[in-house]
């Protein structure tokens, strides 16, 4: 089996998806189109020329990012190249349901493709492993297609959708709204691409996560902290952050 240098792996997002993509298209493909063929290449007892006639044994189920797929023995360098499948898929075929046991390979299948992707994004800084994951996790999983599982998508809330920023103001009545920086480093529930349209209501320049911003309670508008004079000290006093705007409409009425 033919496995990709280091110095030729993918870096980028893009490049690891479509890796990505391409194994699991593979992987896919020996469970579902080719699954006869595959069912028979992980035969216990059925003898192989390659291997000097000797049983089977720890054999994996590699996809390739040419969306090809192969079954074979697990590589010999220490460490390997890239993560492992799971070994000795074929010890377990004959003592199980088919159907059971194909569900079985395609999720050790699909922990393998996350574990290689990610080993590939090992460089990648924490906000693009967060659009990697929410790109890969657009897809279904390898276990979803083999047992004709359908995806359950999100249901829409106020904490989702247009109102996402709403979930990073306010957890609970009482605590200040903290800002989409500090949110994200504590719990990593916001994605960047969420906030990618958001614009500062004062200045109107672009949201960037490495800067502190505040939300308004009343208009629900986003402001940079300097824009506003709100320090992250500061806002931890506020019960109900407003706006310069609202708090000049208030005092006018």
């Amino acid at each position: 089996m033919e496995m990709a240098s280091i110095s030729s792996s993918p870096r980028t997002v893009e490049e690891i998806f479509k890796d990505y993509s391409g194994r699991r298209a593979g992987v896919v493909r020996a469970l579902t189109y080719d699954v006869d063929e595959f069912y028979k290449l992980c035969d216990p007892v059925v003898l192989l020329v390659n291997l000097s006639d000797k049983e089977k044994e720890n054999l994996c189920l590699y996809g390739h990012p040419n969306e090809t797929w192969e079954v074979t023995l697990p590589a010999e360098e220490v460490p390997p190249e890239l993560p492992e499948p799971a070994l000795g898929i074929n010890f377990a075929r004959d003592g199980m349901n088919r159907k059971d046991w194909l569900s079985l390979v395609a999720v050790h299948s699909d922990s393998w493709l996350l574990s290689a992707a990610f080993y590939l994004g090992a460089r990648l800084n924490r906000n693009e492993r967060k659009r990697l994951f929410s790109m890969i996790n657009d897809l279904p999983t390898v276990f979803e297609v083999v047992t004709e599982r359908k995806p359950i998508k999100d249901k829409p809330s106020v904490d989702s959708g247009s109102k996402s920023r709403v979930s990073t103001k306010r957890g609970n009545e009482g605590q200040v709204k903290s800002n989409p920086k500090l949110a994200a480093e504590e719990s990593y529930e916001e994605d960047e691409d969420e906030h990618s349209e958001t614009l500062c209501g004062s200045c109107g320049g672009n949201y960037n996560a490495d800067e502190f911003w505040i939300g308004c309670d009343i208009c629900e508008r986003w402001f940079h902290g300097k824009c506003v004079k709100i320090t992250p000290a500061k806002a931890e006093s506020i019960k109900q952050y407003k706006c310069p705007s609202c708090s000049l409409k208030r005092s006018r009425q």
